[in-house]
């Protein structure tokens, strides 16, 4: 793959000056190189906290890397050889990472995946990638898989938990204990490993088919190193909140980022991280859209248990907020619907967000300071990724003071290639290029270079780029161009100042029957700007109109369904049962709903409209199947599902 000289990477002056930060890095040829530098740097200080285990782990960087390396030390005692492949199927835990490390400081490529994945894809993955060796959560990860190991050429199992492993003829089989105890007396053998040295096999959750096998070298991955500090630059001794899976590129990419900088990592979990949220106070946390709006819709929930004059009020200020922030982008230039405001609109924006000051002022003493408290109050930056945030939950975050920033990648770029930076922090953007990467927009038919501004397909080239997929030279091909282009697959265009502006995926674009293109993303996210829709799938496939499934929020519909009972309406059940969701009441107000929320939408054209919709009390979830592990709705999946419902959807 052609690589262009870095005078063609087009980075900004701050963005250079912040890059070249992390020198310490700058000569290693290896990511486990990080350690031993990061352990002379911030010795004492804490690396990974684990409250939620029993007892609490805490870690400190000395103790970390002298940890790495004994992992290492006891998978080459155990004849772990270098350049094999092991199998690392686990979850968040500072074993993990122990793990993940020592398998590359022992020179092998780590394969990772999920415990909770299904039996048949960890099988799947077991094989596709000529394992040898395989590191499992516990017992009950290795039960899931021991039946079908013997016809495998699996050698080795390690399990992270201290259970007494069972023995098994042909396999060697050693508890966490017992591997650290082979590595105690053993000198570590140095291993010759370079930058373009494969260093994992991460196979891409998807939302459909097999998972494809993204071979990340250590110059992919340690580009997030170097490369991060352009957007953010913690101190050592800074709190970052760990939440989403640790095998997964981005948290894993944000973790060796926020680690090579003497960070404290904190593992949280669904059920804890709003509690962890107020007692460990962090400095940072990075997450995906449904976690900010899980947070956002936490807070409309306390916001409407309320009193009706409080709630009046509260509403009065962040409807005045909302216009200072929408006049304060627009007088900075940074507002995505007129990016080239006249000097007299800029003028007129300026003295209207000085207008609205004092009393957005009072709303951050009365409302929004009390909010933040949630949070912990210390937050510095939080940080989306895995999917587009919708411009409700960017605006909000905004309002409320919390410092929020968008990144963009793929598992394929190992995965981070843009990010909006808080000096020019344009919402609604994925933000400009990291260093040492290039964006361009061409034609999907064609591949022809297209125009600032105009929408394409997204190609992305930089030393983040994967060497390509595991044994698939075809799929390779078919990804990146003989230039070293990469196909994002997704749909977007860029802004003079090159801000990434995402606009969906080429291969979820639905085509209705009168040859229009249109993208689901934008509108799903405009729709669950309502209080009643909880989660939205838009098909409508070669289909005259669009339709939508909706999950409806149950608790506020049920609120909804009170006050029009004390209205005198009995169109629906009693308080505290289940809707009716075919009701006519019901079926009106989401009509209501959609047509408002889709036509306020810019851009707002009729095959927009939702022609026919479905609600439906079943979730979409990781556990049913219809969510990635990154929360990203499985499009195949949930069309499958509710195939039959669809299709009576459109036989009106």
């Amino acid at each position: 793959m052609s690589k262009q000289s870095p005078s063609a990477y087009q980075t900004s002056d701050r963005d250079q000056a912040n890059f070249n930060q992390p020198a310490d890095y700058s000569s290693i040829e290896s990511l486990p190189e990080i350690w031993s530098l990061a352990a002379q740097r911030f010795s004492d200080i804490v690396a990974l906290r684990d409250p939620h285990a029993q007892p609490e782990v805490v870690i400190t960087y000395a103790e970390l890397d002298q940890q790495i390396q004994q992992f290492a030390a006891g998978l080459q005692a155990k004849g772990v050889p270098p350049a094999s492949k092991v199998s690392l199927f686990a979850d968040n835990s500072p074993r993990w990472l122990i793990a993940d490390q020592g398998i590359m400081m022992a020179g092998a490529v780590d394969v990772v995946r999920s415990s909770q994945a299904a039996q048949d894809e960890l099988l799947y993955i077991l094989s596709d990638s000529d394992s040898t060796s395989l590191v499992v959560e516990d017992n009950k990860t290795l039960q899931k898989l021991r039946s079908q190991l013997h016809g495998l050429p699996i050698e080795l199992v390690v399990l992270l938990s201290d259970e007494a492993p069972e023995a098994e003829e042909g396999l060697t089989i050693l508890n966490f204990e017992q591997l650290m105890a082979a590595g105690e007396d053993r000198a570590l053998q140095p291993v010759a490993q370079n930058r373009e040295t494969l260093a994992t096999l991460l196979y891409t959750s998807g939302t459909g088919g097999n998972p494809k096998p993204v071979m990340l070298s250590h110059d992919n991955l340690m580009h997030q190193v170097r490369a991060i500090p352009a957007v953010i630059q913690p101190q050592p001794g800074d709190r970052a909140l760990s939440i989403l899976p640790s095998w997964h590129a981005y948290e894993r990419s944000c973790e060796y980022f926020l680690l090579s900088l003497g960070c404290t990592q904190i593992y949280t979990n669904l059920r804890a991280f709003k509690k962890d949220l107020k007692q460990f106070q962090p400095h940072y946390m990075v997450g995906v859209p449904r976690l900010w709006e899980s947070i956002y819709e936490t807070i409309q929930k306390q916001f409407r248990e309320q009193p009706a004059n409080k709630q009046r009020l509260v509403n009065f200020l962040l409807g005045i907020s909302q216009r200072q922030i929408i006049a304060k982008r627009m007088y900075q230039g940074l507002y995505l619907d007129n990016l080239h405001p006249k000097l007299s609109q800029r003028l007129i924006a300026g003295m209207q967000a000085a207008t609205l000051l004092p009393l957005h002022a009072l709303a951050e003493r009365l409302v929004y300071k009390k909010v933040r408290e949630a949070t912990g109050g210390k937050l510095k930056t939080v940080i989306n990724g895995g999917g587009a945030l919708a411009r409700h939950i960017d605006d909000f975050y905004e309002i409320i003071g919390v410092p929020l920033l968008v990144g963009y990648g793929l598992t394929e770029t190992s995965p981070v290639t843009n990010a909006r930076r808080p000096w020019h922090n344009l919402r609604g953007s994925s933000g400009q290029p990291l260093p040492e990467t290039e964006v361009q927009i061409v034609n999907p038919e064609t591949r022809q270079p297209l125009a600032q501004g105009e929408k394409g397909l997204v190609m992305i080239r930089g030393s983040q780029v994967m060497q390509g997929y595991y044994k698939k030279p075809e799929a390779t091909a078919k990804a990146i161009d003989a230039e070293g282009w990469f196909d994002t697959g997704d749909l977007g265009w860029l802004t003079p100042t090159n801000d990434l502006v995402l606009t969906g995926r080429a291969k979820d674009t639905i085509v209705l029957s009168n040859g229009e293109n249109i993208e689901p993303l934008p509108l799903e996210n405009a729709c669950a700007r309502s209080p009643y829709i909880d989660q939205i799938m838009v098909v409508g496939q070669d289909q005259r109109s669009l339709g939508a499934l909706i999950v409806p929020n149950l608790e506020v519909l049920k609120q909804w369904e009170a006050s029009q009972e004390g209205q005198g309406d009995k169109g629906t059940r009693g308080q505290g049962e289940t809707p009716h969701l075919e009701s006519k009441p019901v079926q009106n107000l989401f009509r209501q709903e959609l047509n408002r929320e889709v036509q306020n939408r810019p851009g707002y054209r009729p095959d927009d409209r939702i022609g026919t919709f479905k609600l439906i009390l079943e979730p979409f979830s990781v556990e049913n199947g219809m969510m990635t592990q990154t929360l990203k709705i499985k499009r195949p999946v949930v069309s499958d599902r509710y195939s039959d419902l669809i299709e009576k959807m459109f036989e009106k």
